[in-house]
């Protein structure tokens, strides 16, 4: 009754000024709501779109301000002996504020307020009829997004899960008179729904072996454990692995990903692709590092397996999803299996063991999240605008497109190279970092794996550079509204800044992020 007590406590006012940027998001969100229904009809919803985006900015910048200072005060020196920085812990270590929650944060919001920008040029009223609820309902998917990455706690876990769920089944179909739309909305709930079950039925075993919902204080409960309830730890892991699995669309848990990604609006695609996919890394990284260490016993290598386990879901994610990928004519599908198969480079940190010779896991998992964030939805906004001009979604509407737009073929062509992992963009040297940390822990194989996964990618990436500067060009002419061409080439010139000096954002995020203080629930 004690920790319930302790976990019940009330927020006070200080604790509650923690909590600015989701505060800002939530209030953005109801005044919005009001907002559209307030407004005349004929007034344009892009308005509702721009308090969007300013909400998500006032949200980064609070986020961004709040890191820094957290780091720029005196360093508390961690166990594993790197400064550490200072953790606000609310609700009993049930909501953290920590380096690992804020850059995930970061990420969540960057690339939503590119998703917002994105969209006021490309989304028009006779594609998606409510595009004020299209605007507003971003903001309660991030917010879940948010919550899910300051969690130290499986309610809160659970709970901003189901948030980000919710709001994305809706935004999936908010096409109501497509019918691709409506189908792909209806599988995506389904699988969505099953995952949801995965999960909770896993963390129910981890609390009916602890009697806790805390992460932390799970950890301590399985140190004592371990060896009497070996075979429901299995059971526990392996149903949450299998429940995130769909989340993150890693094989064999994605064949969701290609329809919901074709029948969804190119913008949200783009989030279901960057900001959902990272909010559930953020659940198997607290998870995975806050409890599987302490799930060993003398006879059940349970850590070994389950991190075995990752690398084989990585393995099986990168080669089906790239060997998939070569059959696709349609882009947006294309697209979706070449998000399993960079689902598969994400999983690699996070299966990689933590030892005395590699201890930058997460470094060079937030280093190729971000490259990712540039790269999809960078091309995402490209494909949107050529589909508009074509009038379907095929390979062949990129066909002479270096002749009638020259630069937008050339800011794909760096997306494109930058998806396949090549110089000089920020895709070779995330690939590369992951690689340099497998070959620390002499995990050779899933090297290999992962080169025959990129041979594999150029097939299909140079698709699109053959359509674009080897095909005979085609009548339609495309028009690049400002904001999305705001929107192409800020995710150009960051791919190409990070892929020429990439070593001072992975030495900065590896210099302040502490395993120990900033990810471990309880173990400071």
């Amino acid at each position: 009754m004690d920790v319930v007590n302790q976990q019940l406590q009330s927020l006070s006012w200080s604790d509650a000024a923690y909590l600015a940027p989701e505060w800002i998001l939530i209030a953005c969100a109801v005044l919005l709501v009001i907002l559209d229904l307030v407004l005349p009809r004929n007034v344009n919803r892009a308005v509702i779109g721009w308090f969007t985006l300013a909400g998500l900015l006032t949200s980064l910048g609070f986020v961004v301000w709040r890191l820094i200072d957290m780091n720029s005060s005196a360093p508390v020196m961690g166990e594993d002996g790197k400064a550490a920085s200072n953790v606000i812990s609310l609700l009993a270590d049930s909501y953290r504020i920590d380096d690992f929650a804020s850059l995930f944060k970061i990420v969540f919001l960057i690339a939503t307020a590119l998703i917002v920008l994105m969209s006021l040029g490309s989304v028009k009223s006779s594609d998606i009829p409510d595009k004020g609820e299209f605007y507003y309902l971003l903001l309660p998917a991030v917010v879940g997004a948010m919550i899910m990455a300051s969690s130290g706690d499986m309610l809160t876990l659970y709970i901003g899960l189901e948030l980000l769920s919710i709001t994305t089944y809706v935004l999936v179909g908010i096409r109501k008179h497509a019918v691709v739309s409506a189908e792909a909305a209806f599988k995506y709930v389904v699988t969505g729904g099953i995952s949801s079950a995965l999960v909770l039925f896993g963390m129910s075993y981890l609390y009916g072996i602890t009697g806790a919902t805390n992460l932390g204080a799970i950890a301590h409960g399985i140190q004592q454990h371990a060896s009497d309830y070996k075979e429901m730890l299995y059971v526990a892991f392996f149903f949450l692995l299998a429940g995130l699995g769909i989340k993150i669309a890693a094989a064999p848990f994605h064949v969701w990903a290609p329809d919901v990604y074709q029948g969804a609006p190119s913008p949200i695609t783009a989030f279901l692709a960057v900001v959902s996919k990272g909010a559930a890394f953020a659940i198997v990284f607290r998870i995975i590092y806050n409890v599987i260490f302490y799930a060993s016993s003398a006879d059940a290598p349970i850590t070994d397996d389950i991190f075995l386990t990752l690398l084989i879901m990585a393995a099986a994610a990168m080669l089906i999803g790239s060997a998939a990928a070569l059959r696709q004519h349609n882009v947006k599908r294309l697209l979706a299996l070449s998000g399993v198969a960079n689902a598969g480079y994400l999983l690699v940190p996070v299966g990689l063991a933590l030892g005395d010779m590699h201890v930058s896991n997460f470094g060079e998992f937030i280093f190729y999240l971000a490259v990712y964030l540039l790269m999809t939805i960078g091309a995402l906004a490209v494909v949107t605008v050529i589909s508009k001009a074509a009038g379907h979604d095929e390979l062949e509407g990129f066909a002479g497109l270096y002749y009638r737009a020259p630069w937008t073929a050339i800011a794909m062509t760096v997306f494109v190279l930058s998806l396949a992992g090549l110089p000089i963009t920020g895709g070779f040297f995330g690939k590369l970092f992951i690689l340099l940390g497998a070959a620390q822990t002499k995990t050779y194989w899933i090297i290999a794996v992962m080169v025959i996964s990129s041979v594999i990618s150029y097939f299909f990436y140079f698709g699109f550079i053959r359509q674009m500067f080897m095909r005979s060009t085609s009548e339609e002419q495309v028009h690049i509204p400002f904001t999305t061409g705001i929107v192409i080439w800020l995710c150009v010139a960051a791919t190409v800044a990070l892929g020429i000096v990439p070593g001072p954002v992975l030495s900065w995020v590896n210099d302040n992020f502490s395993i120990v203080s900033d990810l471990f629930v309880g173990k400071r």
